[in-house]
């Protein structure tokens, strides 16, 4: 990692959750030394900051999935014209529910949301 990405993200979470300067300096180490380890609590801090990252965006808790979010270009237009009916037919009615309950200011029931471990990138094996 670089030294100014991994001040840019430290800063912003410091900013975000308004953490002390103490834990801020001990957040900034356990990042330095996550990038350097090789065991396992690595792979589970990593994984944490992915879930974290995933429920921050906010797109599931409007039910979308990341494959429903992505900017279509030719290739992912492409790929969605090459998805089965069921597929293509979940995708719309997860866009148009998202499309839905945002005109309304709203959110789904959290028993709802979409969960990380539930999420799949479907679009993959046509891209």
């Amino acid at each position: 990692m670089s030294e100014n990405y991994l001040d840019y993200f430290i800063n912003n979470f410091y900013k975000r959750y308004k953490i002390y300067k103490c834990t801020r300096k001990s957040l900034l180490l356990q990042v330095k030394m996550a990038g350097r380890s090789t065991g396992s609590a690595s792979g589970q801090w990593l994984d944490g900051i992915r879930k974290w990252y995933y429920n921050d965006a906010g797109f599931n808790k409007l039910g979308l999935m990341r494959d429903d979010t992505i900017y279509e270009d030719e290739d992912v237009k492409e790929a969605i014209r090459r998805l089965p009916e069921n597929l293509y037919n979940d995708r719309m009615f997860h866009i148009k529910r998202a499309l839905d309950l945002s005109l309304r200011h709203q959110i789904l029931p959290r028993e709802q949301w979409t969960k990380y471990e539930e999420d799949k990138f479907y679009l993959e094996p046509y891209l």
